[in-house]
């Protein structure tokens, strides 16, 4: 079976932040776990690289712009693979490749496409136009950027959304186009008829930094029917035909960008008679202690200071099972370190530590665990690939938070067995019964384990650990407790 995830694509003004963290990582779970359901497995993240923003910054910083999309389009590589993202595709919107296919899908939009005078008012940050209702909603003031919107007089090319707004409609009433969470998908049909044409392009005047259109020297693409089509021009649209790995099984994008992604991206594939994305998965923000991280507040939490302090792991444990997939999360370093000591380093490294030395003196290693069918030619043998129907409901669902403390219970029920059944005094009374026990613990351990790879990379050595030769106890602990409070 083929799987396509995607990632949003984020601005290259900016260093990587929380938010793009949560998007790699809620997408590399569910790659993690489709490959080892055997699936062909493609994942695109990438850059986001035209635009205000970008063109502004290079001019703030004194530097040519297209060096400046380049060292940051780096900083954002660099940034995945130490979240240990395995991705398979990277594209930037600045690839020729890109750029040509964009103007290619512009040319076959031409229906729906029309110039028109716009007036009105805009939000940089968000790079795009708003409406006089949202503006009176808001005060005039961006809720996300804190900044005054705009006033803008020019002429653009703009999108007929409403050729395709009762299609839209239906697709996501019948969760033809399923937006996860459920109050996402009603928030995105209220928006529905309220939404206007759109806006994509800008006269050169007021943004030279971007994709030409076509037939049109005095116009550059706008942002978003640039951005969005990355998704399948990194497929090789429309040179290539995509029907492999197209339809999407699922696009992860933050709750701040969704609009977008439910509404004129569809609409943009519609015009192209194309299917829809399967799923929209939508996450929320990271907080901090209960606020929007804010330079301002200097409640800003850098995530490679993070990965930094206390390693992968520890990073993708807590992003992943105390943020919850769909809503908004908190981070404070007491909570994390709490998860870390608590959690990662008693509940999970301690039973490795503990479980592998007992194993040890009771000298079992691969050979016993293959006569007692815990390992097949020295690999674990995966039972809840039949046993544990909830704990692939819930993957399949996206219930990534859910799946991680079903896992989680299964490492801690581990725990009490030890507890519970004493293999030390066993061992001292009958060494043969013992060596059952702690087959069956292995067994019921890297069960558990199996569900954890998705999660954390550590599992692998996990893995190694017990499908030895001979179980030796890992030298240094798994997660070692004596690091300083950040």
């Amino acid at each position: 079976m083929k799987t396509y995830i995607t990632t949003a694509i984020p601005y290259v003004n900016g260093a990587p932040h929380l938010g793009h963290a949560e998007d790699y990582l809620l997408a590399d779970i569910f790659a993690r776990f489709k490959r080892m359901r055997g699936d062909d497995v493609k994942f695109q993240v990438g850059t986001d690289e035209h635009g205000n923003k970008i063109e502004k910054k290079a001019d703030e910083l004194g530097v040519d712009v297209k060096k400046y999309v380049d060292e940051n389009s780096k900083k954002f590589q660099d940034f995945i693979s130490k979240l240990g993202v395995e991705y398979t595709d990277f594209i930037r919107t600045t690839d020729s490749d890109h750029e040509k296919r964009v103007k290619a899908i512009w040319e076959k939009l031409q229906d729906h496409i029309y110039k028109s005078n716009y007036e009105g008012w805009y939000c940089e940050g968000c790079e795009r136009f708003v409406t006089d209702n949202e503006y009176k909603e808001n005060d005039g003031v961006c809720p996300d950027h804190q900044k005054p919107y705009s006033h803008l007089s020019e002429s653009n090319y703009y999108y007929r959304v409403s050729d395709f707004k009762d299609e839209i409609r239906e697709k996501i009433e019948s969760n033809e186009l399923l937006i996860l969470p459920e109050f996402r998908k009603n928030e995105i049909l209220k928006l529905l008829d309220d939404t206007p044409d759109v806006s994509i392009s800008r006269p050169k005047a007021h943004l030279k930094w971007g994709v030409d259109v076509p037939g049109d020297s005095d116009q550059v693409m706008y942002v978003w029917m640039d951005a969005l089509s990355n998704y399948i021009t990194v497929l090789g649209y429309p040179d290539k035909d995509i029907s492999d790995f197209w339809p999407a099984t699922v696009q992860v994008v933050g709750k701040d960008i969704l609009r977008f992604h439910a509404i004129l991206w569809p609409a943009i594939l519609l015009g192209l008679g194309l299917p829809l994305p399967k799923t929209l998965l939508c996450h929320g923000f990271i907080l901090s202690n209960g606020q929007k991280m804010s330079k301002s507040i200097g409640n800003v939490v850098d995530p490679t200071e993070v990965l930094e302090k206390h390693g992968l792991d520890a990073f993708r444990y807590y992003f992943s099972r105390h943020v919850d997939t769909f809503t908004d999360g908190d981070f404070t370093w007491d909570k994390f370190e709490d998860a870390y000591n608590n959690e990662l380093a008693n509940d999970y490294g301690n039973l490795v530590q503990r479980l592998s030395n007992l194993c040890k003196k009771s000298e079992i290693g691969k050979k016993f665990l293959e006569e007692r069918k815990v390992l097949e030619n020295g690999k674990f043998k995966n039972s809840w690939d039949s046993d544990d129907a909830e704990y692939k409901r819930l993957m399949d669902n996206f219930e990534f938070t859910k799946g991680i403390d079903y896992a989680w219970n299964k490492i801690q029920d581990v725990n009490k067995r030890i507890e519970d059944t004493k293999p030390w005094t066993v061992a001292k009374e009958n060494p043969d019964e013992a060596k059952v026990l702690l087959a069956s613990l292995v067994s019921d351990l890297l069960n558990a384990n199996e569900m954890l790879k998705p999660f954390l990379p550590i599992a692998k050595k996990v893995d190694e650990i017990f499908t030895s030769d001979k179980i030796e106890p890992p030298k240094t602990p798994l997660f070692p407790k004596e690091f300083k409070k950040a």
